[in-house]
């Protein structure tokens, strides 16, 4: 069975949803029956057609399925790429099936418009799979009983060989600790695109009251995004004796990142819903694991299916600064506890989230 990959959202665009079809397409079993078509030369939308976006596509769609023989459609964006796939099923009975993630599900019944043309499209699809468990009960309880059998929960996952921050050897950490004077220090992290969502901003919150009862606290803030002026605005509206223990790293090489995780005391990212926005899944967590170091994480989206509770990390509810403030000083505070969580932690990653490992489940459940 040839199977084509059909999304929006893939390398070199940068984001968790890319990287999950990028892994798709590098350890697909059958890797000569695979294959992508992407938007990264703008072919596949069109911004002079607001209500039709997506009538290039449906031409790319249909030439590219005759050429290459295609047999099954995996669609990575439900709106608007769902909708070519559905007329060409419709037409000449082309199987497809569609992937989920979070965001773009509900974006996808923003509106009824949306709404009647989403629940044709998953109606018509062969299956449905969710990145996560979150969206696969939102789509149980938008479209009841009738899609329960269609659903197939495929996790995001890494290579868990040739990541680990202790292959990179011990200068790089050494070097980032002694430029950021963080000998005898507890460092807590964040990593990743610097949203609103990511909760960073509560972690600013609540960090005075954390570094009260944790005085050798130091909080590590790398990345960047659109929402950068917004935190350093709340950095710096700290009194100096905290701002001082709070630095941004900004742009972080994979180097960087690698020596960051590796020299870092636990990992926090307290994602929240926004405005529909939410945490798909939050492959970051399990870098953290991988490294051996515990998470706290927001109890949104997701999340639940990259942190386990008590096991790997802790779940808190993101829109509480008392539980973050909670969590911080549990973990900043007992040395053995974070080791335990950290160690339990990357045994979990190992275990359950080689991303080949979950690649070929999902080969096998579409084969």
């Amino acid at each position: 069975m040839r199977f084509l990959l059909f999304t929006l959202e893939y390398p070199p665009f940068k984001g968790g949803v890319a990287d999950y079809y990028e892994k798709i397409a590098e350890h697909w079993p059958e890797k000569e029956n695979i294959f992508v078509l992407n938007n990264n030369k703008g072919r596949l939308i069109s911004r002079a057609l607001p209500f039709f976006k997506w009538l290039p596509s449906l031409w790319r769609l249909a030439i590219f399925c005759k050429a290459k023989k295609i047999n099954h459609v995996l669609v990575g964006n439900i709106l608007p790429l769902g909708i070519p796939a559905y007329v060409l099923h419709k037409i000449f009975s082309l199987k497809y099936s569609v992937i989920l993630h979070g965001l773009d599900y509900n974006f996808a019944f923003k509106t009824e418009r949306k709404s009647f043309i989403t629940r044709r499209i998953l109606a018509s699809a062969e299956k449905i799979i969710c990145a996560n468990s979150y969206v696969a009960g939102l789509v149980l309880e938008e479209n009841g009983g009738p899609l329960k059998e269609k659903i197939i929960v495929s996790n995001p996952g890494i290579i868990v060989t040739g990541f680990n921050p202790l292959e990179i050897g011990p200068d790089p950490a050494e070097k980032i600790r002694e430029e950021y004077n963080l000998k005898g220090k507890t460092v807590m992290l964040s990593l990743g695109r610097l949203v609103k969502r990511k909760g960073v901003d509560y972690v600013l919150k609540i960090f005075p009251k954390a570094l009260e009862a944790a005085p050798d606290l130091v909080y590590i803030i790398a990345g960047v995004g659109p929402d950068e002026s917004y935190l350093k605005d709340k950095w710096l509206a700290l009194p100096d004796k905290v701002r001082d223990r709070i630095v941004f790293a900004g742009k972080l090489s994979n180097e960087e990142k690698l020596a960051w995780l590796s020299l870092c005391d636990f990992f926090i990212m307290p994602s929240r819903k926004i405005n529909g926005d939410v945490e798909g899944f939050g492959i970051v967590y399990l870098e953290a694991n991988l490294a051996g170091k515990p998470v706290i994480a927001g109890d949104s989206g997701g999340v639940r299916d990259a942190v386990a509770d008590g096991v790997s990390g802790l779940l808190v509810n993101p829109d509480e600064k008392r539980e973050i403030l909670a969590a911080v000083i549990k973990l900043a505070k007992d040395g053995e506890f974070r080791k335990e969580l950290g160690e339990a932690g990357k045994r979990r990653v190992l275990d359950e989230f080689d991303a080949r490992k979950l690649v070929y489940k999902l080969y096998e459940a579409l084969k």
